[in-house]
């Protein structure tokens, strides 16, 4: 629907499919030589990009082109507002009891108050993100140190280097590597996130509907794939291929999406992922952990639980195999599959979890991010009745919350570049709003940059750059605006 004023016009197209495939919109604005474009999910802010022009004509020449396109791919115009949002998928868990005789021994426990389903642990920090849209990183003693308040819930965490990205509800990835997060990658509407991986830029999304879609750094689709089962939670990317899980086992395809390069079924649904070097894990429903070759898909070990496999995960190498069940217990096996240990997680089950440096992270039904001491001493301790008291951590009430930056007027603005920063320029460029490096010394790949504060002729400061394998540079530090 199209609606204006004596200054400007706006028209309002959504794109909304029976069977749910679809469920999103369009809006075209032409003001004066601007023409601004927002689209996303029904019911969402979505996201803008703002042109200009060099006359009214071309504005509105552009504006019309643009509507016309969409009009021809299905799009009809529509009053804002009218049509509610689709509903987004929420993973609906069970978690009995541990029958583990022993509990684990725990460290510290701290409660997000929500259902948690993200996990990240490097050397320097664990994160956390819940189902309520809060984002915790703490040290590996349990103090916390920051949160961020993204607007829906969180899926997952995954990393790429040095950059943190957390996957949402309302169909958008947050880079969280900076102070002020950003949304780096908007997914294609009618996409409902399950899980996701990153590799060199490269976004690979797994969805409720078995797809499996990938998007460049540019946030530009690449390609999409339909495998075989639905509800496909487990994806996980290499220079090889991409590894899709779902609920009819294991789908390896091309890094291009070109073809297919073998399919696995496995014991059950997969609900869960892990990769090593050479090998992927699938934590299934039918109580196992099955470990695949990358190379042929060849099922090469399995290790059995007693309840369905939530989560997994392993030591370097996979020399230990961690898995969580449904029945709030965490076990321990050999590579070859013998059990070594299973215990009690002392709250829930664990939804994903993370080995590092001897110690076993889990994020879990309760909401809380589990810090377990997976020493063998420790766990000898605790098979025998003697494990530590766990240390409550909660987060400081006055804690500011960081919450992502959806505009230009958002960002911090500087009247000239600190010594040492970096200036990057926005330049349109066949069609596109790109970013090239302005500062002597780097050569003009583009630079993965927040699509929501990118203008024409704007200039921005950052404090790093790194040179990505996909041949683009990835920002570090803080972004601020020069006047």
């Amino acid at each position: 629907m199209s609606t204006g004023t004596a200054t400007g016009s706006t028209t309002c197209l959504e794109l909304s499919q029976e069977d749910g495939a679809a469920h999103k919109f369009y809006e075209v604005s032409v003001a004066g030589l601007v023409v601004t474009v927002r689209y996303g999910r029904i019911g969402a802010g979505g996201q803008t990009q703002t042109t200009t022009f060099a006359t009214v004509e071309k504005a509105r020449a552009a504006a019309a082109k643009k509507v016309g396109e969409k009009v021809r791919k299905g799009y009809a115009p529509a009053v804002q507002g009218a049509r509610a949002p689709r509903s987004v998928t929420r993973r609906q868990v069970a978690s009995a009891p541990s029958t583990a005789r022993s509990a684990a021994p725990v460290l510290w426990r701290f409660r997000t108050g929500s259902a948690a389903f993200g996990i990240h642990v490097d050397d320097d920090r664990c994160w956390v993100g819940n189902q309520s849209g809060d984002v915790y990183t703490l040290d590996h003693e349990g103090g916390v140190l920051a949160r961020f308040s993204l607007p829906d819930g969180v899926k997952c965490l995954v990393a790429d280097d040095f950059w943190i990205y957390a996957g949402c509800d309302d169909g958008k990835v947050y880079d969280l590597s900076s102070k002020l997060p950003f949304v780096a990658y908007d997914i294609a509407a009618d996409v409902d996130i399950f899980w996701l991986d990153i590799h060199e830029g490269v976004l690979d999304v797994s969805d409720r509907d078995g797809r499996l879609t990938v998007i460049d750094h540019e946030d530009e689709h690449q390609w999409a794939r339909r495998s075989p089962g639905e509800q496909a939670w487990m994806v996980r990317a290499d220079e090889r291929a991409v590894y899709h899980g779902h609920t009819r086992g294991v789908t390896a395809y091309a890094p291009d999406g070109g073809r297919e390069l073998w399919h696995t079924p496995t014991r059950g649904g997969v609900l869960f992922g892990w990769q090593e070097g050479d090998v992927v894990y699938a934590g299934t429903a039918h109580k196992a952990v099955q470990r695949l070759s990358k190379a042929t898909g060849a099922i090469e070990a399995t290790y059995t639980c007693d309840s369905a496999v939530y989560s997994c995960a392993t030591s370097p190498g996979g020399r230990f195999v961690f898995a969580g069940d449904a029945a709030s217990s965490v076990y321990c096996f050999d590579r070859d599959g013998t059990r070594l240990w299973k215990l009690g997680t002392g709250g829930g089950s664990a939804l994903s979890m993370q080995y590092h440096d001897e110690r076993l992270y889990l994020v879990t039904t309760d909401g809380s991010l589990v810090c377990v001491d997976a020493s063998e001493a420790a766990v000898a301790a605790a098979q025998q009745g003697s494990v530590p008291v766990p240390r409550d951590v909660k987060a400081a009430a006055a804690m500011p919350a960081c919450a992502p930056a959806t505009t230009v007027a958002a960002v911090t603005t500087v009247a000239q570049a600190p010594t040492g920063a970096i200036v990057v320029e926005c330049v349109q460029e066949a069609g596109q709003v790109r970013v090239h490096v302005v500062s002597d010394g780097y050569d003009q790949l583009n630079v993965q940059f927040p699509r929501a504060i990118r203008e024409p002729g704007a200039r921005y400061v950052v404090d790093s750059l790194h040179t990505a394998a996909g041949g683009f540079y990835r920002v570090r530090g803080d972004i601020r605006r020069l006047l």
